[in-house]
């Protein structure tokens, strides 16, 4: 699997997301027997197959479930879309051997194909990130905002499949420039935060990818009834800051989501009493230019914020030193003059 994700995958900007994540997010979104369930960048179907397991667990195998239900549960309940024809090809066998029946279709949701896809209750998925080959805009017709960045491109298009019933959500994985890219990205992000609501970001730590460098956040997000205000206050999660190196060795581990599961299910998210917890309204967010590149805490490895000097004495200081250095040269300077006249 990593041999495919290297050779086949680190190109296009796609990474195999770690089973432990998909089963934090899945868990997390409790998918419920009778609900369309739909992964539109499925890579080898995990986050399905995470779902599917779930809704499992909680029917008793689907025995405490009416004969119809069961029926839609192994038949359309849990779908995708895989653009990669080997990994395709992955996600069929992997459907197979855990009795999924649901549609797994071939091809690129951010074409006319991704049209179809929609209504859905739940969307659990790790889009693909970067920009379409060669800069190319996707050819869906349907997009308000146009852009050829692929991520925020299927953040589009995952708000918008969702039903709008107050109750269809969706967990996805993207990398940091969502959060914070001008233009089209603070209005996707906008519309983004009218349609639904954006309750949480997790800020992911680094190297849990295959690509090490790749920076990630979840965001869980709500759709709403209406189009506009459903988002009032953003909680933001810092799982990234004052971690240890995570990777190979030190693989991350289902410890490491223990402190925001709990912050994510408590009744009264203001009274948890973590320092990786923060909350930022909807209008300090639109003060920030819609920037969602928030709730990072202070990094003990550089010096305290605190313990800096003020700003105007460090520059006065400064000042000082250089015109004593001046006047040293200058005088160093007056000296050499001095000298060349009286040998002349």
């Amino acid at each position: 699997m990593e041999k495919n994700a290297n050779e086949k995958k680190s190109g296009a900007g796609q990474y195999f997301t770690p089973r432990v994540l998909i089963d934090v997010m899945t868990r997390l979104m409790k998918p419920q027997a009778g609900e369309r369930c739909n992964d539109p960048a499925c890579g080898t179907f995990g986050f399905m197959i995470a779902a599917h397991a779930y809704v499992k667990a909680h029917t008793d195998d689907f025995f405490d479930l009416d004969a119809e239900t069961a029926k839609f549960e192994h038949d359309e309940a849990f779908t995708g879309c895989e653009l990669v024809h080997d990994t395709h090809r992955l996600a069929l066998m992997n459907a197979m051997l855990h009795d999924i029946g649901g549609q797994i279709l071939l091809g690129d949701t951010l074409s006319n194909l991704g049209k179809s896809m929609k209504n859905y209750d739940l969307v659990l998925t790790n889009p693909p990130f970067g920009t379409k080959k060669g800069g190319e805009r996707a050819t869906r017709d349907d997009f308000t905002f146009s852009t050829s960045n692929k991520q925020l491109n299927f953040l589009q298009h995952i708000y918008r499949s969702l039903k709008a019933d107050g109750k269809a959500r969706a967990a996805v994985v993207l990398p940091d420039n969502v959060l914070f890219a001008d233009g089209d990205g603070e209005r996707i992000r906008a519309d983004l935060m009218d349609k639904c609501d954006l309750h949480t970001i997790l800020r992911l730590p680094t190297g849990i990818f295959y690509a090490q460098g790749v920076k990630t956040n979840v965001l869980f997000f709500t759709r709403g009834r209406a189009d506009k205000g459903n988002t009032k206050t953003v909680w933001f999660y810092d799982l990234r800051t004052n971690m240890p190196s995570l990777g190979k060795t030190n693989p991350l581990n289902v410890r490491h989501f223990a402190g925001f599961e709990a912050a994510y299910t408590a009744k009264d998210r203001a009274s948890v009493q973590d320092e990786r917890w923060t909350m930022f309204t909807r209008e300090q967010i639109a003060e920030r230019g819609n920037s969602l590149d928030l709730g990072l805490i202070r990094d003990d490895a550089v010096t305290g914020y605190d313990e800096l000097p003020d700003p105007i004495a460090s520059g006065e200081e400064a000042l000082a030193l250089l015109e004593e250095a001046a006047d040293l040269i200058r005088g160093v300077v007056n000296e050499l003059k001095a000298l060349e006249r009286e040998n002349e």
